[in-house]
């Protein structure tokens, strides 16, 4: 113990008399904070100034351990001061547990520093898990420096020891996390990153700082690090030479693999989990999110019915700061960029309530390509749209919370989701015909994800309490017998009852497909939240939509699927020729929608002349239900043919106005009045401040012009500017995980 002490002491004097050393440990790292904080513009906060505080700190790790004990060893042992030390005699372990001590010394002053720096100059907080964070960059420092040693224990020269340096430094430099984000890297660069010891030092870093996670949640990163250290330290001791002129047989030099061994070993187990690239994405998209930016000078329709005709709206760290009315705020001052919104106009992002996931609204020529990501595919193209959010109302419990999860946690960018799971229905109803084709064992399994078919209103209210425990976040019920060539048993009204009772005893929201104007009247009497189609054969009464007005219970009219239902039985493509549509569908899937609508095996002028009066009935319901006051939200029953998922709900909005429905109104009903059926109000569906930033800016003005809301400027989604021409690219938004 007193030669260790004595070897730190006088580490620590020749460290402190070394102009070179003071540089590197103290200057450098500001150095580079600066750097990193204009390239990231720091100076707004939030994450990119953590950002640039993490990659400093860990610039400085790294080069203190490669290039201080790194070389340092090898400038010692050429200059014969080892040489003195082995007389003493002592071992090489306190020499190298000096060397490391002598780094953490170092260090300390580094951390507070460049924290002090950011904290003055950024406004940065200081970590809240600060103890967490000192544990971890103190394994750092000592996993590094043990690295360098090894480094200066092969090394026969110290020219030969700056060139190892340099091939271990620069790749774990450019492609470990330290100067770019891993997730920005292309696919390859992220797989090769993964047996690198800088990617878990910078991973595990970031996740204590800029996500506020635990060394626990690291655990990855630290017992890595930690075994580097000990790995490191009993290598180095192995081959550590005393004088320039021993020589270390070549065969010995394979002990430097065992320091490798962590890192092979946790990047095999990445490439099997996925976890870390999932880990860089998120982050990647905190970074995005809490980035500051102002639109100005632009068109506000706030969502509730207001419109600020010349307004600003500041957007910081994911959520909307402030929204500004016609006096320009003082730009300079707020610390954002700028948007430039003029001739444009700002909406909340839209929502449609409507949609399943499981289909993907058209057609594919060759059968594989329905093995295809079809529900991850579907919530790209939403927020491509300018969707933001999206409620599942019949797809695969299992397949839909997993999907849920991972946009959750910002492994795949797309439309937030809300799943209502399974849809409670009867034995022959509605839900039930998609699987006639199966049978056995197959045919039972995906019913049991999709359906769920009470025989008694304890079995249904049991149901619904199971479905609430896997953490659905609504219910959907089938009331409807079918039509002319088309019928099913309809559901028991006792047992329909006991699931809309028992989803308001566990406050979840119900939505109730309906068919005709007898089924609505049961759904709104048994109280339901919402009517999805309404009555497209017959209109539904005066007193049921005085009702509805009265409770609140939403009306959901999908006129896109009728209007879907007419171009196929026409034979028409007007629908696949629509911009937006041709912008975000795949290429295989417009080319098969469209070879099926001219094969024209479905054209029928009596189906034709069938729906058109199907449409006349849905509109007269809908302005109806407008004028008595019921409340409208947005749908478009994606999934169905010719239904496609994203730009399906802006034709829904122009399929209002022709109805009759004033633009505003259709505008609220999918942003305010969307967000209030799924209990979200008082964080989307508006602009105001405190609520989540997901906008849409648009050319024009969609309060006069509802197709303006097609001509997309910007997607905001959780207060990312959405690189909406990445969306589809799999290397930077993988739909498979």
């Amino acid at each position: 113990m007193k030669a260790y002490l004595a070897l730190t002491q006088n580490e620590l004097r020749l460290a402190f008399r070394d102009k070179q050393t003071l540089f590197f440990n103290f200057i450098f790292p500001l150095v580079f904070l600066f750097f990193m904080g204009v390239m990231t513009h720091a100076e707004r906060g939030g994450a990119m100034a953590m950002l640039a505080v993490t990659n400093a700190l860990v610039i400085s790790i790294m080069g203190g351990g490669l290039f201080g004990a790194g070389i340092r060893a090898v400038q010692e042992r050429e200059q014969n001061i080892l040489r003195r030390f082995k007389v003493a005699p002592i071992s090489p372990v306190p020499i190298l547990l000096a060397s490391i001590t002598t780094g953490l010394v170092l260090f300390v002053p580094t951390l507070a520093l460049v924290f002090g720096v950011a904290h003055n100059l950024y406004a940065l907080p200081y970590p809240p898990e600060a103890a967490s964070v000192l544990v971890f960059l103190i394994v750092g420092v000592a996993a590094f420096r043990a690295v360098g040693q090894i480094i200066a224990a092969v090394a026969n020269s110290a020219s030969e020891s700056n060139v190892l340096v340099q091939l271990v430094w620069l790749p774990m430099l450019l492609f470990g996390g330290a100067m770019f984000p891993m997730a920005a890297l292309p696919r390859y660069l992220q797989t090769f990153s993964q047996f690198m010891p800088s990617t878990y030092l910078v991973s595990g870093l970031q996740g204590l700082v800029v996500r506020g996670e635990s060394l626990a949640a690291n655990w990855e990163a630290v017992g890595s690090l930690l075994l580097t250290f000990a790995i490191g330290v009993f290598v180095a001791s192995r081959l550590f030479r005393w004088e320039k002129d021993e020589k270390i047989k070549p065969v010995a030099k394979l002990w430097v693999a065992g320091v490798m061994a962590p890192f092979i070993v946790l990047g095999l187990f990445q490439l099997r989990t996925n976890e870390e690239s999932t880990k860089n994405r998120a982050l990647w998209r905190q970074l995005q999110r809490d980035d500051a930016f102002v639109i100005k000078n632009a068109r506000i329709f706030v969502g509730d019915g207001k419109v600020i005709e010349s307004g600003s709206v500041l957007v910081r760290k994911g959520t909307i700061e402030a929204v500004y009315g016609s006096d320009d705020p003082r730009v300079a001052a707020l610390k954002a960029d700028v948007v430039e919104g003029s001739g444009k106009t700002i909406l909340p992002g839209l929502i449609d309530v409507h949609v399943h996931l499981g289909a993907p609204g058209g057609v594919y020529t060759d059968p594989k390509d329905y093995q295809s990501p079809i529900p991850e595919r579907a919530l790209v193209q939403y927020l491509y749209s300018g969707v933001t959010t999206v409620k599942s109302v019949g797809d695969e419990l299992d397949g839909s919370l997993a999907l849920r999860t991972r946009i959750a946690d910002a492994d795949l960018l797309g439309a937030e989701l809300y799943s209502s799971g399974p849809l409670f229905t009867t034995e022959g109803g509605h839900g039930t015909e998609y699987f006639d084709w199966l049978e056995g064992p197959a045919r039972a399994a995906a019913l049991s994800q999709f359906v769920r078919m009470p025989k008694s209103a304890g079995e249904a209210q049991q149901q619904v309490r199971e479905l609430k425990s896997a953490g659905v976040d609504a219910i959907k019920a089938v009331l409807e017998s079918g039509r002319t060539g088309i019928l099913f048993s309809r559901m028991d009204l006792t047992m329909f009852r006991a699931v809309i009772a028992e989803a308001h005893a566990q406050s979840l929201p119900s939505s109730v497909h309906t068919g005709g104007a007898r089924d609505v009247q049961d759904a709104v009497e048994a109280g339901a939240s919402s009517i999805e189609h309404g009555s497209f054969s017959d209109a539904i009464p005066d007193a049921v939509l005085a009702r509805m007005a009265k409770d609140g219970v939403a009306y959901d009219p999908t006129l896109s699927v009728l209007e879907a239902m007419r171009d196929i039985a026409a034979g028409r493509d007007e629908l696949l020729r629509r911009s937006l549509v041709q912008q975000a569908l795949s290429q295989k899937l417009l080319t098969g929608t469209a070879s099926m609508l001219k094969d024209g095996k479905f054209k029928s002028e009596e189906r034709v002349a069938g729906v058109n009066g199907a449409i006349a009935i849905a509109q007269d319901n809908l302005r109806r239900a407008w004028k008595a006051g019921v409340p409208l939200v947005t749908g478009s029953d994606a999934g169905n043919m010719l239904v496609f998922h994203g730009p399906t709900v802006h034709r829904e909005l122009q399929l209002w106005v022709e109805a009759g429905i004033p633009p505003a109104v259709a505008l609220q009903a999918a942003t305010a009045n969307a967000a209030a059926l799924l209990r979200a109000g008082g964080r989307i569906g508006t602009i105001a401040p405190g609520r989540e930033a997901n906008l849409l800016l648009v050319d024009g003005d969609p309060t006069r012009d509802v197709a303006a809301t097609e001509r997309i400027s910007l997607v905001v989604f959780k207060g990312e500017r959405v690189r909406r021409a990445d969306l589809f690219d799999s290397a930077k938004n993988p739909l498979k995980p």
